[in-house]
């Protein structure tokens, strides 16, 4: 179902579980073809649109299946991303395809897009934001910001891609989301190479922000939730109760180290993790210099691991 805005700005396509808000446009140039070249540009993202939710459908039994570092590649392009972006982390963790699903979509209509113009013509702003998972296409000094909040929509500061960086896809995963959750993070929002790829790994990281066994949390069976989910007869968080300062604190540190390890590994640049009033930034030492960025307020506490010198601060949800 598209619909776009009167504005002409973006682009909305809606189908099923996917939800797409699109934008193009030129940064901060000006050209005098601006207005049809986003109308070619929706064009295309529409025209791809229509099939995509049919394509995944038809593979549905093997996206649902756990993932293996020897997993055959599926038929669908959309499928190849999932299945791309969640072979290397099957090899830490338990994770299906389906965990990269709506960063895959993104990524998809994304690229459709971007291959419609030469280099000369294209925009210099693409976004594709899937219900929070966002791929992203940006040239020269073209830059693209994304909110971090807390549940309650306090502002926690930005994450922002730039240009010069190789970074291209931001997800956020946890129990305010879409997907059912293993763990009891209320957010946690991950900068990788491709929106895919930062999909599958939110997942696993908000899966780690946990306290097993907690008296406060109340779980329940994948299944007895949703009878078709991937996730079998694992136990998800459905609820959590109020935590002590330093449990929270401690469910942070595990996801924290999963983030951290992911980052090590070079499968996502930097995470922002959120559980009821703390917060925490995971990210390489030397990342002052890629480019991307966390715009701080107020409300993002900074502190220490045990190990290393790493700044900390909250996480959200992108708008």
């Amino acid at each position: 179902m598209p619909d776009q805005d009167g504005s002409g700005g973006r682009l909305h396509l809606q189908h099923g579980p996917i939800d797409l808000v699109i934008g193009a446009d030129d940064g901060a140039r000006l050209r005098c073809n601006a207005a049809d070249m986003r109308a070619r540009a929706f064009e295309v993202a529409t025209a791809r649109f229509e099939t995509v939710l049919e394509e995944l459908t038809s593979e549905l039994p093997l996206l649902r299946t756990e993932a293996d570092p020897d997993m055959s590649d599926p038929g669908g392009s959309v499928a190849r991303r999932m299945v791309a972006a969640v072979k290397p982390l099957s090899r830490y963790r338990f994770i299906t395809p389906m965990a990269a699903v709506a960063g895959a979509v993104a990524e998809e209509i994304l690229d459709s897009m971007v291959a419609a113009f030469s280099p000369v013509e294209r925009p210099a702003r693409i976004y594709v934001n899937n219900g929070g998972d966002i791929a992203v296409h940006l040239h020269g000094d073209a830059s693209f910001r994304v909110r971090i909040a807390r549940l309650d929509n306090v502002s926690l500061g930005h994450f922002e891609l730039k240009g010069a960086c190789q970074s291209r896809g931001i997800a956020t995963s946890g129990r305010g989301g879409r997907s059912l959750s293993l763990g009891i993070a209320e957010s946690v929002t991950v900068i990788a190479r491709t929106a895919a790829e930062a999909d599958a790994a939110a997942t696993l990281i908000a899966n780690a922000v946990d306290l097993p066994g907690h008296p406060a949390i109340e779980r329940v069976r994948a299944v007895d939730v949703r009878d078709d989910s991937d996730l079998g007869t694992r136990l998800v968080v459905r609820n959590c109760g109020r935590l002590a300062s330093d449990e929270v604190e401690e469910a942070l540190s595990r996801g924290g180290a999963e983030a951290e390890r992911f980052i090590a590994l070079g499968f996502i640049e930097r995470a922002a993790l959120f559980l009821q009033d703390q917060g925490r930034l995971a990210m390489a030492c030397d990342q002052d210099s890629t480019g991307n960025t966390i715009i701080a307020t107020e409300h993002v506490s900074h502190g220490r691991t045990k190990d290393q010198e790493n700044p900390y601060g909250g996480g959200g949800n992108p708008p």
